[in-house]
């Protein structure tokens, strides 16, 4: 039972972050580890609150409540067991996710600070190595999954411990997706990622990279799972975009990362110039971050939303939805300047960009109406957009959003052929990545006639909690 006092003794706290002229010199992780004492403090936050409604913030389902006491008696090892019983990667989402499980605490109504349900989530998974758990008997089926992402995975090991013989297909040089070359190692280092393969290897995964599967006929399983994320970049057609100069903001990451993990020299570089960030959400905080540690002249991060609250407005987003607040990013205190409200009208340059004439802008129905009279010019020596993802991979037909369509049990008009991550849903949270990777896992289970069932968290049709239309 939890300490229903806990939360009246103890405010939210966090491990303090490493020292921004530190940090900014090196790729390591922005936070260091938490204290035991620290974690086991904020795990008895966690109130006895009747209905939590954590469990519906997070679409994996995580017993959010369960592994906060574990943790604040000092049964480790139980919550661990507790944590992994919905969770596949939990040293990932306790990393990345935004966490909807927070906006969703009781403790957040009234604009109070709800339980730190990350820092107990990442602290449980690093405390230990992570024991294989392979299948005592093989089903003599196989199943292909293309993409190594965090859907991919979690559906690899579910099925791999089901008794399949489950191949990845991953078309870079290591395993992980948008986990290995599109997330900064400030944010997640990649021996975490390294750590958690190396158990899904001992399950009896196997991992094939350097294979870039264009055409369903290349593969020879019993079942195939789509799980090739939403990597295809927005893009603009605004004068200028042809200049050098001017790239999508994954191809900046991408060599950054590859810059960290091989010493490849990137060609696409922050250092010495002024960067201006189009796009303010993760990514556009990621660019930030890279470029202050690539050593930028000045960053400039541009949004054409307006600025937003700092606090939940509960006549637009009541409790228990993701609210529409300013959300300040690591990377934001260590530079940089943030403008809202304002959009592109031109880039600037001959042959290369030099500089963006931009405007004050109204947002009316998602389309940018420009602010007469309110044009001006910056400098602009490298410019990256961060302006979210057009689509997947077209392996099968794809729907207007550049999606892939499902019926219910997450199988596409290809019999045999199933679909999860943000190849379905389109770019998304890491957890709702797994939350699909194991129920279409759970579906092609099903399908192959496995005995019993997998757990299958959530349905194509699932989406986040939302208020009712007034």
């Amino acid at each position: 039972m939890p300490d229903p006092n806990g939360f009246l003794r103890f405010d939210r706290r966090l491990p303090a972050r490493r020292p921004v002229p530190v940090r900014i010199r090196d790729w390591k992780e922005v936070y260091p580890p938490a204290p035991e004492s620290l974690v086991a403090e904020q795990a008895s936050r966690c109130m006895d609150c009747g209905i939590p409604f954590c469990h519906d913030g997070c679409p994996l389902g995580n017993r959010i409540p369960d592994w906060n006491d574990l943790v604040r008696t000092g049964n480790w090892d139980f919550a661990l067991e507790s944590l992994h019983a919905t969770n596949n990667f939990p040293e990932f989402t306790g990393r990345l996710c935004p966490a909807p499980c927070e906006a969703a605490c009781v403790l957040g109504i009234g604009q109070t600070q709800p339980v730190a349900i990350k820092q107990v989530e990442v602290s449980i998974a690093d405390r230990f190595d992570f024991t294989p758990q392979p299948s005592a008997a093989r089903s003599g089926r196989s199943v292909g999954i293309v993409g190594s992402g965090p859907a991919g995975l979690a559906a690899a090991q579910q099925l791999a411990r089901a008794g399949h013989d489950v191949t990845v297909y991953e078309r870079d040089d290591r395993i992980g997706g948008l986990l290995r070359y599109g997330i900064p190692d400030f944010k997640l280092e990649k021996h975490h990622i390294d750590r958690r393969l190396s158990q899904l290897q001992a399950e009896g995964v196997v991992f094939r990279t350097g294979v870039n599967v264009t055409s369903l006929a290349q593969l020879s399983h019993d079942a195939v799972l789509l799980a090739t994320g939403a990597l295809i970049g927005r893009d603009v057609d605004t004068p200028g975009r042809r200049l050098d100069g001017i790239h999508l903001a994954m191809d900046h990451l991408t060599q950054s990362n590859r810059h960290v993990a091989f010493g490849e020299t990137p060609s696409i570089t922050a250092a010495g110039k002024h960067v201006v960030i189009i796009g303010g959400g993760d990514t556009g905080a990621d660019c930030l971050g890279v470029a202050h540690r690539q050593g930028a002249a000045s960053v400039t991060q541009l949004d054409r939303y307006p600025l937003p609250p700092t606090t939940r407005d509960e006549g637009r987003d009541p409790w228990p939805t993701w609210p529409w607040i300013l959300r300040n990013y690591p990377a934001h205190e260590e530079g940089g300047e943030r403008v809202f409200a304002v959009a592109v009208q031109e880039f600037i340059g001959d042959s290369r960009v030099t500089g963006i004439r931009l405007s004050d802008v109204v947002v009316e129905n998602r389309v940018a109406k420009p602010v007469p009279g309110t044009e001006r010019v910056i400098p602009a020596d490298l410019v990256l957009l961060a302006i979210g993802f057009a689509g997947t991979d077209p392996l099968v037909p794809l729907t207007q959003r550049g999606t892939v369509p499902c019926g219910p049990d997450w199988q596409t008009s290809t019999p045999g052929v199933f679909v999860a991550g943000d190849a379905h849903r389109g770019a998304s949270l890491i957890v709702w990545a797994i939350a699909e990777g194991r129920a279409a896992a759970a579906s092609i289970h099903a399908y192959l006639g496995g005995a019993g069932s997998l757990p299958a968290p959530v349905s194509p049709a699932s989406r986040p909690l939302a208020a009712a239309p007034q």
